[in-house]
């Protein structure tokens, strides 16, 4: 029979609830406080974990990626910020309001609980969660503006089955019972076979286990100080024989839209990180960027926008560069691909590889549509996927089974334009034969994925392309606005973007520097590091690579390519035409300092999973890891400094516990270092403020401040604390800078040194004195803002679908009259263009959704919409309703037979 046995805890409760609501049979056995809860099974198993425990029980279907990082933060963060208030209340009530961390994850949570389709639509977490804040809520009365949490705890306790949890677990004593849970806390290890470690947080763990060679080192670093300067590079920036010279690329997006915060951090914010830190370890670091102008999605912009290609790409291309400086984005050239370098160097490599032999003519059946008047690039076609049967399938890929399509292949095609049916059209084009330069891209491959710098998920996505076999690759397209194929009978078209977008980052360098080729022709001297999203992979990993091994120049090569996931914002896609989610031009609208929104995108950076943008847990990141974390240790570091030595650095005298932080910080920062180099930037920011911890625990303990009124060796004690703080703060000035540039020239401003002066890493690097003693510092102020409920719940309202609001304005500018048909209703080609995005956006969701295989209902809901928007369409374009209705109703019984 299924066993449990725990102590009384919330951990022991969530399990306990959990065995009675799946009306497991099981025998309960409560035991010393201090002791995790565990389940074994007649089967042999055992879990000591209470949230797998409970997903054990109580999951039937796989959880989705975000409501595991739910999992995780209750362990994590909330189970601490509960047991730490209540550890500290001498009493059964706890001051909740005097608690800052607990009240921001209170807050989430409210806002959880206030969304029908929050956290607490699972019942595995509603149980996890509200389990682990019974102590809290059972004793204390919260205030009102929690009341949708109170009321959903309340609601949860007075059921007759967690009475009957509680009343078993606690046995008529349960504030004492959880008292002695929390003077106990045990963190149980995750390692199987380790026996459990209780009493100790793990900062105090660590601080045990720090070795005497571990605080000699430290000393001996500490002494040393600053043994080199950063080297300030030249421009133009150039490679240098023999010294390591980083090359980095972050991908180039398309010039047709305002990038949004998941866009920014899939590129041009992940690669400016790794630039920055490459700089800070002295490192001859070059990093470009720019806009995709080229090829459908441009002429198409222009289409609805109703000006000429080259216009769309002078406003757009401003609009990113703009954007991109608002974040503080050090591009050390921004350009763009539609420049006189750009063609030259494409058609060098094209009449390499045609000289080669590894190009191929090929006659390709494409689609006319008649009414355009223009053959159809792959996203001017939509219809039904041939393989899976699904109705919104792009000419290139369908989003519902994900595999590559010729548009000539899908079933009732339509022109993404006018609707009409397009016909088959026989047209010759050039192809790259992958298929013969695959040994030659397998071989490159199995070097550079010895690197630590490949993401997961770009190893598999190229791997997979290899696995399936690599076949020839269309490098041509009937359109008008590329770069112009030089070959004899193909002049009247141009390079598929996708062979020559990547060949960009080339034409950038060449506009920056007319000596380039250092740079690209130099894969003994140049490690080339590339930033993107997961979707741009193939492109980078396999065509681009394929297309410089088919020539004859010995180009650079990509040896790290970092791959990242995607951001969602609060549940959904980001959409411009419908309004939801935060774009690049109104981030820099909202007030708030480019500096936190790059931390906060690069804190949930999706590095493995997809992660999710919410305003609540933005301003919980704020307020708690920078406000009361790392703005307060170095504010109290630098005030006290101020106010009792009139800022000038005092002579220390380490002891042991000095040397014992050291060490703890010198790990910290070696873990740092690796990371960074694996091109884990999220880690690596969870390093940075692990160290701040550390220094707001140091002081703590040590309390300056009480240590000034007594002893002479309790005031020696005292300088030696505050000597140590500063210079700690001065770390924390270096590591934070790739991240938070703006900050952390503030915090050298207030400290009085120059970044370039302090800001050196190397593979050694370690917590030493950067400011002597006698050094003066400048006036410390406050770092960070707090963030209110009230300011974030207004973004998040004027976010949610800005656009909606304005279409129902456009919508409502004319309505037809009495009588009156839709038809003789027209609207401006601005509104059908918006109009039109609209629709294509929420066919993406509509996709989505039966790709997830969600609720019938939200997808019948969706697809609602979607036919609205349509008839909105139709109305604006001035066409007859019925007449329309009419025509789908036939097209519906033609496909049925």
């Amino acid at each position: 029979m299924t066993s449990l046995e725990g102590s009384c805890s919330p951990e022991t409760l969530k399990v306990l609830y959990a065995l009675n609501k799946t009306e497991t049979k099981f025998k309960f056995r409560i035991v010393d406080a201090g002791q995790s809860p565990q389940l074994s099974f007649n089967t042999g198993l055992v879990l000591c974990s209470s949230n797998a425990s409970v997903r054990y029980l109580m999951e039937t279907q796989n959880v989705g990626e975000e409501l595991l990082q739910w999992f995780e933060w209750e362990f994590t963060n909330l189970r601490s910020l509960v047991a730490d208030a209540c550890k500290k209340s001498s009493t059964d009530q706890v001051d909740v309001e005097s608690c800052a961390d607990l009240n921001s994850a209170l807050t989430l949570l409210n806002n959880e609980a206030l969304n029908q389709k929050g956290v607490f639509h699972n019942e595995s977490l509603k149980c996890v969660i509200l389990s682990s804040l019974s102590p809290l809520l059972k004793f204390n009365k919260l205030s009102t503006k929690y009341a949708a949490l109170t009321d959903l705890f309340e609601k949860f306790s007075s059921t007759a089955l967690f009475e009957r949890c509680w009343n078993e677990l606690s046995q008529g004593n349960a504030p004492v019972s959880f008292k002695q849970y929390f003077k106990n806390l045990t963190v149980v290890l995750k390692k199987k076979g380790e026996t459990p470690k209780t009493n100790e947080t793990e900062e105090t763990e660590k601080l045990k286990e720090v070795t005497q060679q571990e605080k000699t080192h430290s000393e001996k670093m500490w002494k040393a100080g600053l043994c080199s300067k950063r080297i300030v590079q030249s421009s133009p920036v150039l490679p240098v024989p023999g010294e390591k010279n980083i090359l980095v690329t972050s991908a180039l997006p398309y010039v047709n839209n305002i990038p949004h915060l998941g866009n920014i951090i899939g590129c041009v914010l992940s690669a400016d990180v790794f630039a920055r830190y490459s700089r800070t370890r002295g490192w001859n670091t070059l990093y470009i960027g720019g806009t995709d102008e080229y090829g459908t999605a441009t002429e198409t912009k222009a289409a609805q926008e109703g000006c000429t290609p080259q216009e769309v790409c002078d406003k757009y291309n401003k609009i990113h560069a703009d954007v991109y400086q608002w974040f503080n984005i050090k591009f050390d050239y921004f350009g763009r691909t539609t420049t006189k370098k750009q063609t030259e160097i494409s058609q060098d490599i094209f009449w390499e590889l045609h000289n080669n032999g590894y190009l191929k003519q090929e006659v390709v059946e494409q689609l006319f549509c008649g009414q355009c008047e223009r053959f159809l690039a792959d996203r001017f076609v939509e219809g039904t996927c041939p393989m899976c049967a699904f109705e919104d399938a792009r000419g290139d890929q369908c989003d519902g089974c994900g595999k590559l399509i010729n548009a000539v292949e899908l079933i009732n095609p339509r022109c993404k334009m006018c609707s009409q049916t397009p016909q088959i059209r026989s047209s010759e084009h050039l192809f790259v034969d992958l298929s013969v330069l695959a040994p030659k891209l397998e071989k490159y491959l199995k070097e550079s994925f010895k690197n630590e710098g490949w993401s997961a998920n770009a190893r598999a996505i190229t791997e997979s392309w290899l696995r399936d076999g690599l076949k020839p690759r269309c490098i041509t397209r009937d359109l008008k606005w590329g770069t112009p194929v030089p070959l004899e009978g193909f002049t009247d078209k141009v390079f598929y973007v996708w062979f020559d977008a990547p060949i960009g980052y080339l034409s950038i360098t060449a506009n920056y520097t007319d000596e380039w080729e250092k740079w690209w022709k130099n894969p003994k001297d140049v490690r080339l590091y590339q930033f993107m999203a997961k979707d741009n992979v193939p492109f980078h990993s396999v065509i681009f690579p394929s297309s410089l091994l088919g020539t004859s120049s010995d180009y650079t090569l990509v040896e790290n390519l970092n791959a990242t996931e995607y951001l969602n914002y609060e549940g959904n896609k980001f959409s411009k035409s419908r309004g939801v989610g935060v774009f690049g031009d109104q981030a820099a609208r909202t007030g708030i300092d480019s500096d936190i929104w790059r931390f906060y995108l690069l804190y949930m950076r999706p590095e493995s999973t997809d992660t999710q943008f919410f305003w609540s847990d933005f301003m919980m990141k704020n307020n708690s890891e920078l406000l009361n974390n790392l703005g307060n240790f170095i504010n109290r570091s630098l005030k006290f400094l101020a106010n009792f030595y009139k800022g000038t650095i005092p002579e220390s005298k380490l002891n042991e516990g000095d040397l014992e932080l050291m060490a703890m910080v010198n790990r910290e920062l070696a873990l740092y270092l690796v990371d960074m180099n694996k091109i884990k930037i999220r880690d690596c920011l969870k390093h940075i403020l692990s160290i701040s911890r550390l220094g707001n625990q140091y002081l703590q303990e040590n309390q300056p401040w009480k240590q000034l009124k007594g002893s002479d060796g309790d005031k020696e004690r005292a300088a030696t604390v505050t000597c140590v703080a500063a210079n700690l703060a001065c770390l924390l000035s270096v590591l934070l800078e790739p991240y938070m540039p703006d900050t952390s020239q503030i915090i050298c401003k207030q400290l009085n040194v120059k970044f370039e002066d302090v800001a050196t890493l190397n593979d050694q690097a370690a917590f030493c004195q950067y400011l002597p003693t006698g050094h003066q510092i400048n006036t410390p102020a406050p770092l960070f803002k707090k963030l209110d409920e009230a300011q974030l719940q207004s973004l998040k309202e004027k976010f949610a679908g800005e656009q909606e609001a304005k279409n129902k304005k456009v919508s409502g500018k004319k309505s037809p009259a009495a009588g009156e048909s839709a038809a003789e209703v027209k609207s401006t080609p601005q509104e059908v263009a918006s109009l039109e995005q609209e629709i294509t956006d929420q066919g993406d969701m509509v996709r989505k959704l039966k790709q997830e295989k969600a609720d019938a209902a939200d997808v019948k809901r969706e697809v609602g919409k979607l036919l609205d928007l349509k008839k909105k369409l139709a109305q604006a374009k001035g066409e007859d309703l019925s007449a329309a209705k009419e025509k789908s109703k036939k097209k519906g019984k033609k496909n049925k037979k």
